[in-house]
């Protein structure tokens, strides 16, 4: 049975920015449970301190690199949770997130929230997700 998702929502304002309230996956058959995904680099090292739009691209980067290490693309993403250190920052750099979900024609549902801090100094910004195959 092949993949199907059904967006929900309730108000037209979350699609518009780029994600849904919910959505409802049917014929699924393997789900993966991403780790937070951050700026670092394959030896573990924080890379591009104080660049968010930076530190998003390699976020998503290194996401990708899990789902195809699953066999799975940013199309299989079912739900993303993004934790900043500045909103403010993020939404001027949201751009950069928001294209390359359009790109791989996703829109998860998505939560966003600030936190004091991540596990490493350096980092403004982490990914963590939940994709289906």
């Amino acid at each position: 049975m092949a993949l199907e998702r059904t967006p929900v929502n309730p108000w037209a304002w979350s699609a518009e920015l780029g994600y849904h309230q919910g959505e409802v996956v049917t014929g699924q058959t393997r789900t993966l449970y991403l780790a937070g995904q951050t700026s670092t680099n394959a030896d573990g090292k924080p890379e591009h301190p104080g660049d968010m739009a930076a530190q998003v691209a390699l976020s998503l980067d290194n996401l990708e690199a899990v789902l195809a290490k699953a066999g799975m693309t940013l199309a299989n993403l079912v739900r993303l949770n993004v934790y900043t250190t500045d909103v403010d920052l993020l939404f001027q750099h949201y751009g950069v997130l928001a294209a390359r979900l359009g790109a791989a024609r996703v829109a998860p549902p998505t939560t966003m929230l600030g936190v004091d801090r991540l596990a490493l100094a350096d980092l403004l910004v982490e990914l963590e997700g939940t994709a289906v195959a």
